[in-house]
């Protein structure tokens, strides 16, 4: 029988955002995933203060927020949405979440949200390195088109340049005895 997974990496993954650089879920997206509600992880999370480091989970400005509000139309507060900011958990402190939130389905979430990032990190690698072998096909060309410009440019200067005088004709020297029509005696 195929086992069912309680996160599919497709839904995680269509929930991971990027911001100040770093991808991060939302403590609303996490509660979701846990089925329980966002003020519940987060008195979970300030229980355990000192488990959640600046590098593991922050709370979003409000510009970030209202940011986010308008891009990707998540809750705002002033239509019923959270009243607060919300925090961003990064990848160890989604891992870390697992240390607070005990339940089965919590850390059967953890799995699938640690595979997912485990995922995103391969593909970002298989991308990095495309995009080398892009770069180095993107040097030979320019390398390559450099030499064809030399050779036009070449080949227009060659065109272009004024026409030589032609080279004096040499006199040639009669071969045997001078004559008097060749000696220009008279």
């Amino acid at each position: 029988m195929p086992v069912v997974e309680v996160a599919p990496i497709e839904l995680v993954e269509s929930r991971i955002l990027v911001i100040r650089a770093r991808k991060v879920l939302l403590d609303s997206d996490l509660a979701a995933l846990y089925q329980v509600t966002t003020g519940n992880l987060n008195k979970a999370v300030k229980r355990n203060q000192e488990r959640f480091p600046e590098d593991f989970m922050f709370r979003l400005s409000r510009e970030e927020t209202e940011s986010l509000i308008f891009q990707n139309g998540i809750p705002n507060g002033r239509r019923g949405g959270t009243r607060f900011l919300p925090y961003a958990f990064t990848e160890q402190g989604v891992a870390m979440l697992s240390g607070v939130l005990t339940s089965k389905r919590a850390v059967e979430v953890n799995v699938a949200i640690m595979r997912t990032f485990v995922r995103l990190r391969q593909l970002l690698a298989s991308h990095e390195e495309l995009a080398r072998r892009l770069d180095q096909l993107e040097w030979r060309q320019s390398e390559q088109n450099g030499r064809v410009q030399y050779v036009f440019e070449t080949i227009q200067q060659l065109i272009e340049a004024p026409e030589a005088e032609p080279m004096p004709a040499e006199t040639k020297r009669s071969i045997g005895f001078p004559t008097s029509e060749s000696a220009g005696c008279a």
